[in-house]
């Protein structure tokens, strides 16, 4: 079941919208599909910033159960061979500066309306999530496996690392992006970091550069990133 988790949070991980379904209001309610942006916190959960005027907000303000769909599918000339997990749970108002600024590293473009006074965070409650990693390949996930542990420590040193590698490392994480990941060239900078890998973005481009092994210290942390700069000078 490890593995199956770790293949729903990598869906979150790597999702920057997804579609998010709510219950319309009434005795005869019908589910309420719309496109939302995403982020996720430390431990993987997923991360909502939303209008109160928004339909699909007013639903949660009555009933938090929410589902996610996580698509995974994106260049596959057969969608249904690719992953994607719907991910059950309930959306819960967070206050975390942590979380806020995780997510305005990923979408930048909020910063111009996550101040006014309709918009709020929400975290994901994960209850569960069904995912489908290809044909045949359909398991139910259990919140606990999604979830990962362990993350504190690292989320609190996420500022000071991200600060410290853009400042004086950008060419290490130019080549992460260039020479590790094959994306084009330019001004790529890390806008997030967690256990399993790091985020990296230029203008509207995102990247994401996993981790051989969970990082949970801003030590581990350093030591993973020194790693792959040596990689980027090695790659042909």
């Amino acid at each position: 079941m490890g593995e199956a988790g770790r293949q729903v949070r990598d869906l979150i991980r790597a999702a920057v919208r997804a579609t998010l379904a709510t219950a319309l209001a009434g005795s005869a309610s019908h589910p309420y599909a719309s496109l939302v942006l995403v982020a996720s916190a430390a431990d993987g959960s997923p991360l909502l910033l939303v209008s109160e005027l928004a339909e699909h907000t007013k639903n949660l303000l009555r009933d938090a159960r929410l589902s996610l769909l996580f698509d995974g599918t994106a260049g596959l000339d057969d969608p249904l061979t690719g992953p994607r997990a719907s991910v059950l749970g309930r959306a819960v108002l967070s206050n975390d500066g942590h979380e806020r600024a995780r997510f305005l590293a990923r979408h930048p473009s909020a910063e111009t309306y996550a101040g006014f006074a309709d918009f709020h965070l929400y975290r994901v409650v994960v209850e569960r999530a069904h995912l489908v990693a290809g044909f045949g390949r359909i398991r139910w996930v259990e919140g606990g496996a999604i979830l990962l542990s362990g993350a504190g420590a690292l989320a609190e040193a996420e500022a000071d690392i991200l600060e410290h590698m853009n400042r004086d490392h950008g060419d290490a994480v130019r080549g992460y992006a260039t020479r590790i990941l094959n994306q084009a060239d330019g001004a790529w900078r890390m806008v997030g970091i967690d256990p399993e890998g790091c985020d990296l973005r230029a203008e509207a481009r995102l990247a994401r550069l996993p981790f051989d092994a969970p990082v949970h210290s801003a030590e581990a942390a350093r030591h993973a990133l020194v790693r792959l700069a040596r990689a980027t000078r090695t790659t042909p």
